[in-house]
């Protein structure tokens, strides 16, 4: 049961975003930037460290929903979400993006653990100081919204499938335009 009265019928941060639409707005331009916006990293590359940074945090919203955009942009393939949120050294996954998630998952522990070492791995697969910088910021603004979503005890649904379709929907048409419609529908139920 959540912390506050969130409304009803919305799940995980979408619940606490209608609370708070004022917020709502920046956070989501925020992650359209970073996960949807055009990149030399793909869409489904910067899901996957969405999602690993919220499975090493434990927010089962978070890592179900991003890991069903991530397997979206990747024709479907869950069992390459579920590899990488396991092992991703073995997952099919580029060497440089394997890189990259080991610098996020310093960042989610904390930032100082990143090392010059780290960086230059990550450099010499190929990476680009933009798909480090945002490696780095895609991973401290999951570590925030785990945290939102988590510290309000927001529900968070088992069912697959529901992420699954909501996966779907945010890969084709983004943050920003997926939260429009949640965020009018609560408008006008007020």
């Amino acid at each position: 049961m959540p912390h506050i009265a969130l409304p009803d019928g919305l799940y995980g941060i979408r619940s606490a975003m209608v609370f708070r639409p004022e917020t709502a707005k920046p956070l989501n331009e925020l992650v359209q930037v970073l996960l949807c916006d055009a990149n030399t990293l793909s869409p489904g590359e910067r899901e996957l460290i969405a999602t690993y940074t919220s499975y090493l945090n434990g927010c089962h919203y978070c890592q179900s929903i991003h890991g069903a955009v991530a397997a979206a942009h990747l024709e479907g393939d869950e069992a390459l979400v579920k590899r990488v949120k396991a092992d991703f050294q073995y997952a099919t996954i580029p060497e440089k993006l394997k890189a990259l998630l080991v610098i996020a998952a310093k960042v989610q522990e904390s930032g100082k653990k990143v090392t010059a070492a780290d960086v230059e791995r990550a450099r010499s697969l190929g990476a680009t100081d933009l798909e480090i910088h945002d490696t780095v910021l895609i991973a401290a603004a999951f570590c925030m919204y785990n945290r939102y979503v988590d510290g309000l005890a927001t529900v968070q649904p088992q069912d697959d499938a529901m992420y699954r379709e909501r996966g779907k929907i945010v890969a084709r048409d983004g943050y920003v335009n997926v939260s429009k419609t949640y965020l009018a529908q609560s408008a006008k139920a007020e």
